[in-house]
């Protein structure tokens, strides 16, 4: 059973910047592609970025291409998001994602097999 676990959410102002961590306790990790995921309230969930296993492939959302930056360590078993230039319209529970399907990665939710918690991210204007 792969659990993953996502750390970094918080307050901070627009402008402000957070980096969020997911940690997976899958000895296969690195086979994994691996997604962001946000869900604000009222709203569906939505693809924000992913990234292939070996981190030599990623795809963002329009919405926060140029700001966020996804990015993994296989050694440490941990993907991260990188989150500049926050704005208000961020603010959302996020969710980090893994499928080991072989597929490079997808922005479909439905085809990932593991999920975190989430971890909130709160941007005040």
């Amino acid at each position: 059973q792969v659990q993953l676990i996502e750390s970094g959410g918080g307050l901070v102002q627009a402008g402000g910047s957070l980096r969020l961590s997911c940690v997976s306790s899958g000895r296969t990790f690195s086979k994994y592609a691996m997604g962001w995921f946000r869900q604000a309230p009222g709203k569906e969930r939505e693809f924000v970025a992913a990234i292939s296993w070996g981190g030599t492939s990623t795809n963002y959302a329009n919405s926060v291409k140029g700001r966020f930056t996804v990015s993994r360590d296989n050694d440490r078993n941990t993907m991260y998001l990188q989150m500049n230039s926050l704005e208000p319209e961020d603010t959302a529970v996020y969710y980090c994602a893994g499928l080991n399907t072989g597929v490079v990665w997808t922005i479909t939710a439905a085809e990932y097999n593991y999920w975190g918690q989430g971890t909130q991210v709160t941007v005040s204007s």
